[in-house]
């Protein structure tokens, strides 16, 4: 009887390692970089890739990343990026005349909403 508790925990023990050893290998099969062999450690196969943006948004993004700087402003010394310019905002006299037209209700939801 001994003998075979014996077996059973083995099995499960053997089952629980080979089951270690493989899941790697299976997350691994699901990137576009597998292990390799080599001085880099990976192998890139591009093909395998599965983009979530199409071609037009990827440009569009490149467009806008060149138009601010991109990181062409690391290798100038231009770092950190200027700040963009603000939208002009309000002026005191707008503000002050919001705070006096607004209703006890929101005037609550706003202390509420800063902490206060």
């Amino acid at each position: 009887m001994k003998h075979r508790r014996l077996n059973i925990t083995s099995s499960i023990a053997a089952l629980v390692a080979s089951t270690a050893f493989i899941l790697p290998g299976i997350a691994a099969a699901e990137s576009y970089q597998h292990p390799a062999n080599n001085e880099a450690g990976v192998k890139t196969y591009p093909e395998h890739f599965n983009s979530q943006k199409t071609r037009e948004q990827v440009k569009a993004e490149a467009g806008t990343a060149a138009r601010e700087g991109g990181s062409n402003r690391f290798n100038t010394g231009a770092y950190p990026a200027s700040a963009k310019q603000a939208n002009a905002g309000k002026t005191r006299q707008e503000v002050i005349n919001e705070l006096l037209k607004e209703t006890p209700e929101q005037r609550d939801a706003r202390q509420r909403a800063m902490g206060g």
